[in-house]
């Protein structure tokens, strides 16, 4: 049944293995889409646009860099095995609330190898570049021990003083703005490589949905601007170079979504960064458009972890903080375990 006219979850269709959900596999459009139009028709799952209560899920970076074991920043959390675990049950949510998820959206991190974040952007005194994890704070910037790599300028458009000057203006728009220091993050995300791919199991239960209730999924691809992070799915960390021009600009899109939709579940890797950035963006958002908007956003809190990097980083305490600020203006935690009936407030 569509909307939220079924009080029971549906059962899993039968080929959804929970124990492939760690690999990375091809999946089989053709049976696929098949066993979806053969499934909905025995559920009774009527078309999406017969919805009477719209509801989207939004899947924040569900990639295989992310959430793949022996990947570039799989998302560990504190279990050791978080991601595995989150898109598991983020799979079985999809399935079981198929007559209830109107669309989905996916977003897709999507990078180069020339990039702020990345080690080739940035040298030392002796030319060396940055290890992985190493956080780069406007006094390191500002007293020479991080700077522009000149290499890079030409391949890049800008001059190497402009490299220079952005580079100092970023770190320090950060330390005002209470961001965290930029982060020097291994290669990730790669456009065009298999990490930069959606999890085969979560992508076949995109494409399951999209078949089954005729609704189309919407892919949306952020961080290729080689001049700025891009944690938030609503728009890039800094906005504007050092000269005050314009280096790149939210989108209005999720707020598109908020506002069309009944209700907008969120979920996704990681949560101490894109996932709680996208809901930070979101929230201001709301609060300048419509502040009743803040209601609709469902926080899909078990199928997220936070970056945890046993010895070296661990950003636990900084998503909980901020969940619990999102809890507080009027968002929704909940989990997927749950009956999703139980939860949401329509």
């Amino acid at each position: 049944m569509s909307g939220l006219e079924n009080p029971k979850p549906l059962p899993l269709p039968a080929h959804f293995n929970p124990e492939k959900v760690n690999q990375v596999w091809k999946v089989d459009y053709a049976t696929r889409a098949k066993d979806a139009q053969s499934w909905a028709k025995k559920q009774r799952i009527k078309p999406a646009f017969q919805d009477k209560l719209k509801v989207a899920l939004v899947a924040i970076d569900v990639q295989n860099t992310f959430c793949i074991p022996g990947f570039e920043l799989f998302v560990a959390g504190q279990s050791g095995n978080a991601a595995v675990e989150d898109n598991r049950r983020l799979c079985e949510f999809i399935y079981r609330n198929m007559g209830v998820i109107t669309h989905i959206t996916v977003t897709l991190d999507t990078h180069h190898a020339i990039q702020i974040f990345h080690p080739l952007f940035l040298v030392d005194k002796k030319g060396e570049h940055p290890a992985p994890l190493t956080l780069v704070s406007y006094e390191d910037v500002q007293q020479g021990r991080w700077r522009f790599n000149p290499k890079v300028a030409d391949s890049l458009g800008i001059t190497v003083e402009y490299g220079q000057e952005h580079l100092l203006h970023y770190t320090q728009e950060l330390q005002e703005r209470q961001k965290y220091d930029l982060t020097i993050w291994p290669y990730h995300v790669m456009l065009g490589s298999i990490g930069h791919a959606l999890v085969a199991s979560v992508e076949e239960a995109v494409f399951f949905h999209s078949v089954a209730r005729y609704s189309q999924a919407s892919f949306d691809i952020k961080g290729s601007n080689p001049l700025t992070e891009h944690y938030s799915a609503v728009g890039p960390e800094v906005l504007d170079g050092p000269y005050g021009e314009q280096i790149a600009q939210k989108s209005t899109g999720f707020l598109e979504i908020l506002i069309n939709y009944d209700a907008v579940i969120i979920t996704g890797q990681a949560k101490s960064h894109c996932v709680a950035w996208t809901i930070d963006d979101l929230l201001v958002a709301s609060l300048q458009y419509d502040e009743r908007l803040v209601q609709k956003v469902y926080l899909l809190e078990d199928c997220t972890s936070p970056v945890v990097v046993p010895g070296v980083v661990d950003y636990s305490a900084q998503a909980e903080v901020a969940f619990e600020r999102f809890s507080h203006a009027g968002m929704h935690v909940v989990r997927s375990i749950e009956p999703i009936q139980s939860w949401l407030k329509l």
